[in-house]
């Protein structure tokens, strides 16, 4: 097989109300609910992914929610709501690749930054551009990128685990992962604990030098 880097590879144990939501609205595929259990995993180069695709549904009964064939980079969300069919899914594309979990990707925070009290006008650029939830005069906005950029849905995820907050927008794919998360200043600053340490806290290989957008 072709060279394959292994960018991200996350599971998630249990998707949450807002994220699984959040898919369901903006993916083509099949679309998750909420409390399945959700692998992601990323790939260069991108067109490779197919081939990830197709081991992966050939062995289990995960359904796919997302994939994203860019050049560069690829990406694909299975879910299901039997855990052990995913993590199978998951060793099912490790095999494929002739890879292991631990030759990923250990992912960087690239941005993490909180604006408080969001003036009316800011809030209406946001929202035009939110595929989210809506944020609100006075809240306190959450952004966070992340490189890779698939590591980004394990932010989000444990964020809205751990806080009351709006999730605005997810873009778990390109060069970078971008979140936005809305809400009470204390909620949010919960929020941004949370996500920054789940991305701290993967392991895996010390990144290539990440080259802006």
């Amino acid at each position: 097989m072709a060279s394959i880097t292994l960018r991200t590879y996350t599971f998630l144990d249990a998707l949450q109300p807002q994220l699984a939501t959040f898919i369901g609205k903006t993916a083509r595929g099949f679309l998750p609910v909420p409390g399945q259990a959700s692998l992601w995993v990323e790939i260069a180069p991108g067109i490779a992914i197919n081939q990830v695709t197709d081991s992966a549904l050939k062995a289990t009964t995960v359904q796919p929610a997302v994939q994203v064939v860019e050049r560069a980079y690829g990406l694909l969300e299975i879910h299901d709501h039997d855990k052990g069919e995913v993590l199978s899914a998951g060793q099912t594309i490790l095999q494929h690749l002739e890879l292991h979990e631990g030759d990923r990707l250990r992912p960087h925070v690239a941005t993490n930054q909180i604006i408080r009290s969001v003036e009316a006008y800011q809030t209406q650029i946001i929202n035009r551009n939110s595929a989210g939830m809506m944020v609100l005069p006075g809240d306190s906005l959450f952004i966070l990128e992340t490189a890779p950029a698939g590591y980004i849905v394990l932010a989000a995820n444990e964020a809205e685990k751990a806080a009351h907050v709006a999730l605005v927008n997810v873009r778990p794919y390109g060069a970078f992962g971008r979140l936005y998360m809305s809400g009470p200043e204390a909620e949010i600053d919960a929020a941004a604990e949370a996500a920054t340490n789940a991305i701290t806290s993967v392991t895996g290989r010390e990144p290539e030098k990440f080259v802006d957008r």
